[in-house]
This record gives C-alpha cells, sequence and structure tokens, in this order.
C-alpha cells in the first residue's frame, strides 16, 4: 500500500466539519474506509502519482464519492492529462463539488471536496493551455472515486 502524502491545514479546519447531507463521525469513517482512504478523503493526503486506479481515461461511467457514493464525474469529462492522477474538465454537476481556496504546501491551490460529505478529492487548476472546453484540470485521487459502467 502506498502511505499518501498529508498536506499542511488548508485553514478550513477538519475535514467534513461543516454542515453536510451525509455525516459521519471519524470513527465511523475509519469503519467505513481503508486506511489508505481514510488517509486522502478524511485527512486531505494525495496517493503517489502514476499508483492509482483511475489514472486511465474510460470510455463510459460514471464517477463517484468512495466514501458517500454521490456522483461526481463522469467519463465524457475524463482527459489524460498525463499528471500522475485522474482528471476531468468539470464535474457532473457544480453543486457537486465544493472549492475551497488552499495555501498549504507554499502555494496558491483550490481544494476540491465532496459537497455531499465534505471529503478531500485532489484540487483544480486553471489556465495550463488543455484543449477542454473549460482550460480546467479537476486532479482527482484515484483512491477517492469509484467506477460506474
Amino acid at each position: 500500500m502506498n502511505r499518501p502524502e498529508h498536506p499542511a491545514s488548508s485553514g478550513h479546519g477538519p475535514i467534513g466539519s461543516g454542515a453536510y447531507p451525509v455525516a459521519l463521525t471519524p470513527e465511523q469513517w475509519r469503519e467505513r474506509l481503508s486506511p489508505e482512504e481514510f488517509a486522502v478523503l478524511r485527512e486531505g493526503g494525495t496517493e503517489r502519482p502514476f499508483t492509482g486506479e483511475y489514472e486511465e481515461v474510460r470510455p463510459a461511467g460514471t464517477y463517484a464519492c468512495r466514501a458517500c457514493g454521490a456522483v461526481l464525474f463522469t467519463a465524457e469529462t475524463q482527459f489524460d492529462a498525463h499528471c500522475g492522477w485522474p482528471a476531468f474538465y468539470a464535474p457532473t454537476d457544480s453543486d457537486a463539488v465544493e472549492l475551497l481556496d488552499d495555501d498549504s504546501l507554499g502555494m496558491r491551490r483550490t481544494e476540491v471536496r465532496c459537497a455531499a460529505c465534505g471529503s478531500h478529492l485532489g484540487h483544480v487548476f486553471r489556465g495550463e493551455g488543455f484543449p477542454t472546453p473549460t482550460d480546467e484540470r479537476y486532479c482527482i485521487n484515484s483512491v477517492s472515486l469509484v467506477h460506474e459502467d
């Protein structure tokens, strides 16, 4: 098992500490998730690049939050960014994800969390020049997703 890296706190309080439709205690999340899943989804870790299950583009289907099952992305918006993690140019719905400023690791980024349960998914980057309709790259940890055909 790869040990996820943990960034410094982004200053938004504990992951999932807001009011979310799916709210469990840390102990309940630990029972539901593997240690690696918990480290990424509930502690804001990052899986190592090029090790995730969904880095390669899938021809069809949806990607749901591994923690709560909320549909977040579709295969139609996935693209190969050659970055080591699954990349999407847009979520299924603007309300499916929550975007938060993240100043950890000495840089300005935008964290992506599941709007249903508050789990950390990854980060979104803008203006990188990818030939997509949005010029955005939602760089998402594979371990935070479940692909469904």
